[in-house]
């Protein structure tokens, strides 16, 4: 009996206890009752695939990294010929770009990026693209793929003072590699010399010339304060096709103002590249100098020669400035985008060798293929001659390498 009671003590707990526990349960699932569950938490959306680049890089900085990162592009099953499969979605222009460098970042060939530009109704001109602004891919209304210009978001200001100036839009090319060209000539013809003002002598004697020294000048006809370009008259330039000779290399040596007018003018040198020399003739400056340029194809078709590079190198890289033995007269104008080949070698064609010999009984002179190596973009040109920027190269540009049309 005493068992019995002591056993079913025990027995009367664990029936409470399942009891409550069922009685639990069930009220849960009553009060629940008809009512949707609770959702479960979404997952975050996906983040897009960007290529924005930290505040100190630029596009093409972000580019190289991109090369040793895939993540940090998008490949593109349907890019078609001009969008590369691996461009990103889209890029944050910063401070120090260049429109080529963006285009080389999204498309196969650069120098195309005008032609595929999706203009948006508040961009008149796609040229005018500026720091801040998103570059990215969208759908034409054809379907086709096309660059973008999203602006960059803009901020109410309270009125105060800048202690900054505004950015302006971002150069198509490194400016600062032609700036010197675009206002001062390349090269002059020997008319342009004989006819220009020159530099009859140096104060106290002097046998060379730099900033803060004294010129006399003839044949000057400035007033007082007039700036000119001091131009050193080079070697001359021949066309290695024609023969012809195109003009004279001028060499830009330094800034001269003009203190004292006259049949033999007296002009300071304000600012000096190099020495002046007694003999080297002034030029007048380009004060609004144009330096927007549209990349595009030459007019007609070009077969031509680099016949210098600037600063008398024989070989030649990126942003180095070249002469071609084209112009004007030619279809060149500002922007005229080239290709570069390298003239392929001739060798000595022996045939098939049986037993360590050459199977033909005579060599054979055999000339090899032109090989591309680069891309150029022509910013000055005169009526038989040019200057171009190399955009980019594969091998050093050398001296006599061949340009054609893209």
């Amino acid at each position: 009996m005493y068992l019995n009671q002591t056993f079913g003590v025990p027995r009367a707990l664990l029936a409470c206890a399942a009891l409550t526990t069922l009685l639990a349960f069930s009220g849960c699932a009553l009060f629940h009752h008809g009512q949707p569950e609770a959702a479960a938490p979404a997952p975050p959306p996906p983040q897009a695939e960007t290529m924005a680049a930290p505040e100190s890089q630029t596009v093409t900085e972000v580019a190289v990294e991109a090369a040793d990162e895939p993540g940090t592009t998008t490949v593109i099953s349907d890019a078609g010929p001009e969008l590369k499969s691996s461009a990103p979605k889209n890029y944050v222009v910063r401070r120090g770009d260049t429109l080529w460098g963006i285009a080389n970042t999204f498309l196969r060939d650069p120098w195309l990026w005008p032609e595929i530009w999706y203009i948006n109704p508040d961009i008149h001109n796609p040229h005018r693209i500026y720091p801040g602004d998103t570059v990215r891919l969208a759908l034409r209304g054809d379907g086709r793929t096309a660059l973008q210009v999203v602006r960059g978001s803009s901020v109410r200001l309270e009125p105060m003072l800048r202690s900054e100036p505004l950015e302006g839009p971002i150069a198509t090319i490194p400016y600062s590699v032609i700036a010197a060209f675009l206002s001062r000539p390349g090269v002059l013809t020997g008319d342009e010399v004989k006819a220009a003002p020159y530099v009859a002598a140096l104060r106290d004697d002097h046998q060379i010339a730099g900033t803060g020294h004294d010129l006399y000048v003839r044949k000057l006809d400035g007033d007082t304060g007039a700036r000119y370009s001091v131009m050193h008259i080079d070697e001359p330039l021949n066309d290695p096709q024609s023969g012809r000779k195109l003009g004279y290399v001028a060499i830009y040596t330094g800034t001269a103002q003009v203190t004292r007018p006259g049949s033999i003018a007296k002009v300071t040198v304000t600012d000096a590249a190099r020495e002046t020399l007694q003999g080297d003739v002034l030029i007048a400056e380009d004060s609004s100098p144009n330096s927007d340029f549209a990349p595009h194809g030459p007019a007609q078709a070009i077969d031509g020669r680099i016949i210098a590079v600037v600063d008398n190198v024989l070989l030649a890289g990126q942003y180095d400035v070249v002469a071609l033995n084209r112009g004007s007269q030619d279809g060149l104008d500002r922007g005229a985008v080239l290709t570069i080949d390298q003239v392929g070698q001739k060798v000595d064609d022996h045939c098939a060798k049986l037993d360590g010999e050459s199977s033909c009984w005579i060599s054979h002179g055999l000339q090899l293929p032109n090989e591309s190596t680069g891309t150029l973009l022509v910013f000055k040109t005169y009526e038989r001659m040019s200057y171009a920027l190399i955009l980019n190269d594969t091998v050093p540009i050398n001296v006599g390498d061949h340009i054609r049309n893209p």
